[in-house]
């Protein structure tokens, strides 16, 4: 991989969260009812800021949870090894809220479509909705994010990778060339 170009630095990524999350406290009119589940791996930080954020907002712990989708994708026969289990917190009744699933990058849609058949495992939420830091188009599914914090149009021969601390020991965006 060659790198092209930052596309989020340390501040723009935070005021790109800070964003996204008042848009989920509009939407839902508060966030009393709201769950948010973060796709392993990069979802999950991204889940945690942004119910860090809601706390700092509107002084309200939302549950937090995570679910791991490989068990749920849907090239299981393409793959030359199996997964053997999976490793999902739901961290509450979801029958109660309004679940938002949380990833870094949306492409194909494949990811969130597995991602809503995970949750959907663990029962049926008032609604689901999506956030994604990044979307970079090429989708393969009729799935659109409810909250996107940038849209980036990319070629099949670019990759776009989030940064996070927990996982990259830094916050940013940036785009390779393949």
């Amino acid at each position: 991989m060659v790198f092209k170009a930052k596309i989020l630095d340390h501040m723009q990524f935070v005021r790109t969260m800070t964003r996204i999350t008042h848009e989920i406290i509009e939407k839902n009119h508060g966030a009393q009812e709201v769950c948010l589940i973060g796709i392993k791996r990069r979802g999950v930080p991204l889940a945690d800021m942004l119910a860090e954020n809601i706390l700092q907002f509107e002084g309200i712990s939302v549950p937090v949870g995570y679910v791991d989708i490989s068990l749920y994708r849907d090239d299981l026969t393409e793959m030359t090894t199996m997964p053997t289990s999976t490793d999902n917190v739901i961290p509450c009744d979801i029958s109660n809220y309004v679940v938002i699933i949380v990833d870094d990058v949306i492409f194909t849609g494949r990811t969130a479509r597995a991602a809503m058949e995970a949750v959907l495992s663990y029962g049926r939420p008032k609604a689901i909705q999506l956030a994604v830091l990044v979307d970079r188009g090429h989708r393969e599914m009729p799935i659109r994010p409810d909250y996107v914090g940038k849209n980036i149009p990319t070629s099949s021969s670019e990759q776009v990778r989030v940064l996070v601390p927990e996982i990259d020991g830094e916050l940013g965006v940036n785009l390779y060339s393949i």
